[in-house]
């Protein structure tokens, strides 16, 4: 499981499995810090609040959000 800090550099991936969710628009942002793990249907899950470089909608269409959690799964570290 991918162990992402305060300040990390990351895009917000689509779901491959589940359409554009849950953000359709492949955010970047700023990791402010560990929200919580949960164990989810396939395997546990780690939640960071992301900060987004630009107001996000979701694929429902609210918004525009600044920031929300996001699961590691759909999280990719930027150089």
């Amino acid at each position: 499981m991918d162990d992402f800090q305060p300040g990390d550099r990351v895009r917000v991936l689509q779901d491959p499995e589940h359409g554009p969710g849950p953000w359709p628009a492949e955010p970047t942002g700023t990791v402010l810090g560990l929200s919580t793990e949960f164990q989810g249907a396939r395997q546990w899950l780690r939640m960071y609040l992301v900060r987004f470089d630009l107001p996000q909608y979701d694929t429902d269409g609210d918004g525009p959000y600044s920031s929300s959690e996001v699961a590691h799964i759909y999280l990719e570290r930027l150089d």
